[in-house]
């Protein structure tokens, strides 16, 4: 593959991370089963008027490409690819909750339209008047994988020079709720809490002073069993000519559910000798969590330290430069990306 360098990153989460000169230094604990992202002024971005009609995602997602193109001095991409896993839930609830009430007779469009998953990606091209490629991809908790995977072919086939990649996700209002009762009730619940968020990235074939990092690989795997995906690591690890000993830093989407084994096995087998992060506990859960933990990977990449907010040991390094990120969710969806300085 071409290669493909971060040059611009942006986070909003539900940790103080819009703020770019921050790196996880003070961070908020959260103790209930759902957790808001921490939202900036969304004035400086978008048109109060037209703001005050959009849903919470599609603001996230305007305000985080701005910063995240600002970030790598780019007015305008060629390209925007966003993953989302539930789209503009928040309309989608208001939708059939309009459908109820008025015994489905006298609907307006308008939330439903506002629902699609798509909306996000088409209010960016929208707000940055980018009339390049423009695709969403809703692949539960690998969509965000998937729409970097897309960038990199993208770049690589030379058909885009810059593309915006990025991830939301919103916790709406009822749907979530309702599984949180119903985990509550069952064996696998996840102990993180679910959460919200948009993370966006620039990605580009040339490299710039103040690039953060070099995508290298991402490998997407259906199903595997917790002794197969050892296996898989490493041979994704040997397609990109690495050894296990090359690897600096782990990224682990662990939630706190039955299934985090499949982490479990890989720090103490493989990785017990290297740096352990993990990430989920200060973002919450959501199908787009991974690229939370993609853009911790970037800045520990740039900046060279790992914040202690996210250490799962004690074990550090001189320098950073091959990190390896995986997640999984319920034991299926497993991905690999695979970031180093530059």
């Amino acid at each position: 593959m071409k290669a493909c360098f971060i040059n611009g990153v942006a986070s909003i989460s539900a940790q103080a991370t819009f703020n770019q000169s921050c790196f996880l230094e003070d961070v908020i604990v959260h103790n209930s089963k759902t957790i808001n992202a921490i939202h900036p002024n969304y004035k400086d971005f978008i048109n109060p008027i037209t703001g005050r009609r959009m849903a919470t995602g599609v603001k996230m997602g305007i305000a985080a490409s701005k910063l995240a193109l600002d970030s790598a001095q780019l007015a305008c991409p060629d390209a925007i690819i966003t993953g989302t896993g539930m789209g503009c839930i928040e309309d989608s609830e208001k939708f059939l909750n309009s459908i109820i009430e008025n015994d489905e007779q006298y609907l307006t469009p308008t939330s439903f339209i506002n629902s699609t998953h798509n909306t996000v990606a088409a209010q960016i091209a929208l707000t940055l008047d980018c009339k390049g490629y423009n695709v969403s991809y809703v692949h539960g908790s690998v969509s965000f994988e998937s729409a970097l995977y897309d960038a990199q072919l993208l770049l690589h086939e030379n058909e885009a020079s810059n593309v915006l990649v990025g991830a939301v996700d919103e916790l709406g209002n009822q749907f979530i709720q309702d599984i949180v009762i119903s985990e509550e009730n069952q064996s696998q619940a996840i102990l993180t809490p679910f959460g919200e968020g948009a993370h966006f990235f620039t990605i580009s074939s040339s490299r710039q002073d103040g690039s953060y990092c070099e995508l290298k690989a991402i490998q997407i795997i259906n199903i595997a069993t917790p002794d197969s995906i050892q296996e898989n690591l490493k041979e994704f690890l040997n397609q990109n000519r690495l050894l296990l000993s090359d690897v600096d830093v782990i990224v682990l989407g662990c939630n706190g559910d039955e299934f985090d084994c499949y982490y479990h096995n890989l720090q103490r087998l493989l990785f017990d000798t290297i740096p352990q992060i993990h990430y989920k506990h200060l973002c919450g859960e959501f199908f787009t969590a991974s690229a939370f933990g993609f853009w911790v990977a970037t800045n520990i990449l740039k900046k060279q330290y790992i914040p202690n907010s996210v250490k799962l040991n004690n074990v550090e390094k001189s320098r950073y430069k091959n990190v390896l990120l995986y997640n999984q969710f319920k034991g299926r969806q497993h991905s690999f990306t695979l970031l180093t300085s530059c």
